[in-house]
């Protein structure tokens, strides 16, 4: 017998310990709508994540950047697309370069804002939703922790039909 378990006075049995009552701060719908939204951010947060560490890359080590359109301030050629010295010789055009670390500065703050929907909606510990937004900072991990956090949030949805909210 677990010392544990209350024991019934009168028959000298163990009560069997309720499991704590799951509540959800929002509908199932409302929960697998959030899902969805953080699924996206996750991939597309990952991805401009990479896309950021190439880049990094390729400005330090080889000291170019991505370019599309311009001129060439000293010859005075057109340049279409391509990589160029990181020198400041193109005039004009876009820098892909910086667009890319604008693009994901901006996504991350999108991906913040879908992991503290499903982190509320969930009523996770603060511990999970810092777990989850390092996702959009260390390479790779955003894919890893995306496919856990789906399948968790799921099985919790699907073993807990009657915890979300009714309104």
């Amino acid at each position: 017998m677990n010392p544990a378990q209350p024991k019934n006075s009168a028959a000298g049995n163990p009560v069997p310990k309720a499991a704590p009552k799951r509540r959800f701060g929002g509908t199932p719908a409302q929960i697998l709508g959030a899902l969805k939204f953080y699924k996206v951010l996750a991939y597309a947060t990952g991805t401009m994540l990479l896309l950021l560490c190439v880049e990094l890359v390729v400005r330090y080590a080889f000291h170019s950047v991505l370019m599309a359109g311009g001129s060439n301030s000293i010859t005075g050629a057109a340049h279409g697309f391509g990589f160029v010295s990181s020198d400041g010789v193109i005039a004009g055009g876009v820098n892909i370069s910086t667009l890319v670390l604008i693009v994901h500065g901006w996504m991350y703050v999108v991906y913040l804002i879908a992991d503290f929907r499903l982190w509320s909606l969930m009523r996770w510990s603060f511990g999970r939703l810092v777990l989850i937004a390092l996702g959009g900072v260390v390479p790779f991990l955003s894919f890893i922790v995306e496919g856990r956090i789906h399948k968790e949030v799921l099985a919790e949805v699907a073993a807990n039909p009657k915890a979300g909210k009714r309104y």
